[in-house]
């Protein structure tokens, strides 16, 4: 059980948090033929429309009310109407999303009411799917944002049925803000591995795996989950829940169809990937496929020729909840010790991390946990790399955005052939770069408290170390 500290200082000065708004954007651009339209101003869509396209390095559908200081003042109702009335006849979408920002918000705009007098007043778009959701940016993060988009879904698109297990080899996957669209790939294939068809919702790692095509440009999701799936989910044998801060989601989902639901934190690291392998086997009645069994021993084996480095690693991280119960499982499991652990906003499942405390802050407080506490390794975003440099100690990129490597949004943490990847860079981050590491030359001359035999460093191996 981990201690959760609340938020200490009055003012972020190393951001970690993401909008609300726009993880209920990036939810919306799992669906096919879909396309978010912010409600506020146009600087909130193209700041977050940078964040995407800087991640996913692919041309972004989203629109925007573009409020301006009289909307914001008198009304911005008028244009609500007008922007899906817009889109509408110009662009044909199944789906439009409408996420609100923070200024919206504190102008007590009510986009419920105002989709019903779209409704009203333009019935020759009715076959249009419109998906609003109260997501105001100064609340929340990225991860909850996501989360709000996913259950506005359900209860927009999905009916009230009682045919649960009409498909009997069809699985829904709900899907949370963090898994990639390389993620979402393994887990189809993993479903597919037990003659299981999953339809996911939202299905990023359709619509922005990063893959070409020979169509004509399109303003819309080129990929994702189809209108008619997302109708039929009621059909399914079961759904696979992925993600704690998908709970409320998967509460409605379960109240509309009565589709039993199996219901997971995390996908990463040997016993979590057992757990989701033998819930598989138990739905469709399928013995583990022998390749899985393989990929299995795989990860085993990686397990053993890294512990020399990874054991006794002591780890800083910063990340939305979601990746945080995943990654410190992960991490734990493997030998390490999550010495400090940053999260922007509280959720109830941080008190289940497997480390000693968890601090609500941004990236400085981080830092400052990292460097008291001897940290050798940081996981995070993209945004870590200055904090890293200045430590002098290796990052592992994880989260959104990543925005300097290339192919970061499609990389797969999730399942045995992931979880054995994440170990052998973890090793060789370590192997490349522990000569450069405070924290080593720290515990080798300082004659700290850390130089003790009962806390080998990951460099070492039990039969003694080599100095140079």
């Amino acid at each position: 059980m981990a201690e959760v500290i609340k938020r200490s200082k009055p003012l972020s000065v190393d951001p970690l948090k993401t909008s609300s708004t726009l993880g209920a954007s990036l939810a919306f651009l799992g669906l096919q033929r879909a396309i978010p339209m912010m409600h506020g101003s146009q600087g909130c869509t193209a700041f977050g429309k940078v964040f995407l396209v800087r991640h996913f390095r692919e041309s972004i559908p989203l629109q925007t009310t573009a409020m301006d200081q009289i909307a914001t003042v008198m009304s911005a109702d008028e244009n609500v109407i007008e922007g899906l009335k817009t889109l509408c006849e110009k662009s044909h979408p199944d789906v439009i999303g409408l996420p609100t920002t923070g200024i919206a918000e504190t102008q007590g705009s009510d986009i419920h009411r105002l989709v019903r007098e779209f409704r009203a007043s333009h019935p020759q778009y009715a076959q249009v799917a419109i998906v609003p959701v109260n997501t105001p940016d100064y609340i929340g993060s990225l991860e909850s944002g996501f989360a709000l988009a996913v259950e506005a879904i359900i209860q927009t698109l999905v009916p009230h049925t009682r045919h649960a297990g009409r498909r009997r080899r069809q699985v829904n996957v709900l899907a949370s803000a963090a898994l990639t669209p390389g993620d979402i790939e393994v887990i189809r294939d993993w479903c597919e591995a037990f003659g299981l068809r999953a339809v996911v919702l939202p299905d990023l790692g359709d619509s922005l795996d990063g893959h070409l095509i020979e169509a004509e440009h399109s303003p819309l999701t080129l990929g994702g989950t189809p209108r008619e799936e997302i109708a039929a989910m009621g059909d399914s044998v079961a759904t696979l829940v992925i993600g704690d801060s998908l709970k409320r989601a998967a509460d409605e989902l379960h109240l509309r169809t009565e589709v039993p639901d199996f219901r997971f934190d995390h996908l990463m690291g040997l016993d979590a990937c057992d757990r989701f392998t033998q819930t598989l086997a138990e739905i469709s009645g399928i013995t583990v496929p022998a390749r899985i069994e393989r990929q299995r021993a795989q990860l085993q084996d990686a397990m053993v020729d890294s512990h020399f480095m990874t054991g006794f690693l002591r780890v800083g991280i910063a990340g939305e909840p979601d990746l945080l119960a995943g990654m410190t499982e992960f991490l734990t499991s493997n030998g390490c010790e999550v010495v400090t652990a940053v999260a922007p906003v509280r959720a109830e499942s941080l008190v289940r991390l497997r480390c000693a405390t968890v601090q609500i802050g941004d990236l400085q407080d981080l830092e400052q946990g990292a460097q008291s506490q001897h940290a050798q390794l940081l996981v995070g975003s993209a945004h870590l790399a200055p904090c890293a440099g200045r430590l002098g100690i290796p990052l592992l990129r994880a989260g959104f955005p990543q925005y300097d490597r290339l192919g970061g949004f499609a990389r797969p943490w999730v399942g045995y052939r992931a979880a054995r990847q994440a170990l052998f860079d973890i090793a060789n981050l370590v192997l490349e770069q522990h000569h450069d590491i405070p924290a080593y030359r720290s515990v080798f001359w300082s004659g700290g408290p850390r130089d003790r035999e009962d806390h080998p460093l990951p460099s070492q191996s039990r039969a003694g170390v080599v100095r140079h």
